[in-house]
């Protein structure tokens, strides 16, 4: 039985690009692909996401699965890279547990200083300024329970696979998506299946069939374009 209140204390593995992801121990299921953790984290959600709002001043994410936090890190490293205003919220039922997390190399592995380990320290619930361009706010609830209004330039859809997780795939979870983005927002996902595109496109969502990250020949981008 999965209790809400329950951590993931998964088992940490080396993906081919060299770096990590865990095999959850609540779903049995890898959080980041084998062919590359950092790469699939690259295509998916950094260049089809967060670079599509590169001339903006400022970005607000919501990331649907904040798992291990390497979406987030990355977005992080971007944001000061950029010298551009990321505002971050991720959403996350079944929290990595934070001693586990300290033994991801996601600083080592990305060259990078950033405190990796305070996006895991957070407290849940509440904003955190962690540098000058980059805010963060874990929220431990269930997706269901989002009730935002054009907020988002970006979704980053990062829910396990249908075949573990196929009440997050539905229309009702994506018209939630839909209805927290800004018009032109965008939702990523790795997942290209044709029903996922179905279901996004009918709550309003103009799909894009992008091409995917190592081991996967497409990802999907979604755009929220309201008719005026």
């Amino acid at each position: 039985m999965i209790h809400s209140d329950q951590k993931d204390q998964g088992s940490i593995i080396t993906t081919e690009d060299g770096s990590q992801t865990l095999i959850s121990e609540v779903f049995g299921e890898r959080y980041h692909s084998i062919y590359g953790a950092k790469t699939e984290s690259q295509v998916v959600f950094i260049e089809a996401g967060l670079h599509d709002k590169m001339h903006q001043d400022s970005v607000s994410i919501l990331e649907m699965g904040f798992g291990t936090g390497l979406n987030a890190y990355m977005s992080w490293i971007e944001s000061e890279k950029n010298l551009q205003q990321v505002d971050y919220v991720g959403y996350e039922k079944y929290p990595v547990d934070a001693d586990l997390a300290q033994k991801f190399k996601f600083p080592k592995i990305l060259n990078s200083t950033l405190d990796f380990v305070q996006l895991h320290q957070s407290t849940w619930q509440e904003v955190h300024q962690l540098s000058s361009f980059f805010s963060f706010q874990k929220i431990k609830k269930d997706i269901n329970a989002l009730n935002m209004l054009n907020q988002f330039d970006v979704i980053y859809y990062d829910a396990f696979a249908p075949s573990a997780q196929e009440e997050l795939w539905t229309v009702d979870i994506f018209q939630k998506m839909f209805d927290a983005l800004k018009h032109d927002g965008v939702l990523v996902t790795y997942c290209a299946k044709g029903y996922v595109k179905r279901n996004l496109k009918s709550v309003g969502f103009s799909i894009e069939a992008l091409a995917g990250p190592p081991g996967k020949r497409e990802m999907t981008r979604a755009r929220k374009v309201i008719n005026k």
